[in-house]
């Protein structure tokens, strides 16, 4: 009996001996082939839940970014907020004033950054008119110099404008007529997406249609181009 408790006690010791670290519980991870995730946002939960930790921060983003960048490419890795908002989705409690630190310095390095700012506006028709056409001057600057991250991300950003105007549209507590304005824009970037060398040509002929201004009324055809 006694030679079992020293065994035991033999064991536990060791485990805390080699207890690895953060980083290095994700290392193991990928070199173990383990990785089941197939997208970008389920492989930020499942390194998540291999570092098994307390609370996340800095480090456990760092670590998380990697293994993105490793899976899926340089260009696929988000910022650290957001990766700790879909951490925080899933329940993980967060170290804020280290992820707000780690983001700062992130945006700061970010070459994106500025040309994004404030990109995306759709309070308005006016808004998001506007909002699309600066998406498409730059994607035929990224396109003519061959920018293909500039132009992954200028989809991404085209993709939450979507999203988001698509989402209000369908929120409940959001008044009637903004709900349908929201749906309507929600088209246009949808448009845009798909075929943006006509999308100037497209909005054109929408408001101008019958249908648009039977529901939304006629809008200044000048204050839409500004």
């Amino acid at each position: 009996m006694l030679a079992r408790l020293v065994r035991v006690c033999d064991i536990v010791t060791q485990r805390k001996a080699i207890e690895p670290s953060v980083a290095m519980k994700g290392r193991e991870q990928k070199e173990r082939g383990r990785w089941r995730a197939r997208t970008k946002r389920d492989l930020i939960i499942e390194v998540w839940e291999s570092l098994d930790c307390e609370s996340v921060g800095a480090k456990e983003l760092e670590v998380i970014a990697a293994e993105v960048k490793a899976a899926f490419g340089e260009g696929a890795v988000e910022s650290p907020a957001a990766m700790a908002r879909v951490l925080a989705e899933e329940g993980a409690e967060l170290r804020y004033a280290e992820v707000l630190e780690l983001d700062a310095r992130w945006r700061a390095q970010d070459l994106y950054a500025p040309m994004f700012r404030n990109i995306l506006r759709f309070g308005s028709f006016k808004q998001a008119a506007a909002s699309i056409r600066q998406l498409e001057n730059l994607r035929r600057r990224f396109q003519r110099t061959g920018d293909r991250e500039g132009l992954r991300r200028l989809r991404e950003i085209g993709l939450t404008g979507k999203r988001r105007a698509a989402m209000i549209a369908r929120n409940p507590k959001v008044d009637p007529r903004k709900r349908e304005e929201k749906e309507e824009i929600a088209r246009w970037f949808t448009v845009w997406l798909r075929t943006p060398e006509l999308f100037d040509h497209w909005l054109e002929l929408r408001l101008s249609s019958e249908e648009f201004q039977k529901r939304f009324g006629q809008i200044d055809r000048a204050e839409e181009s500004s």
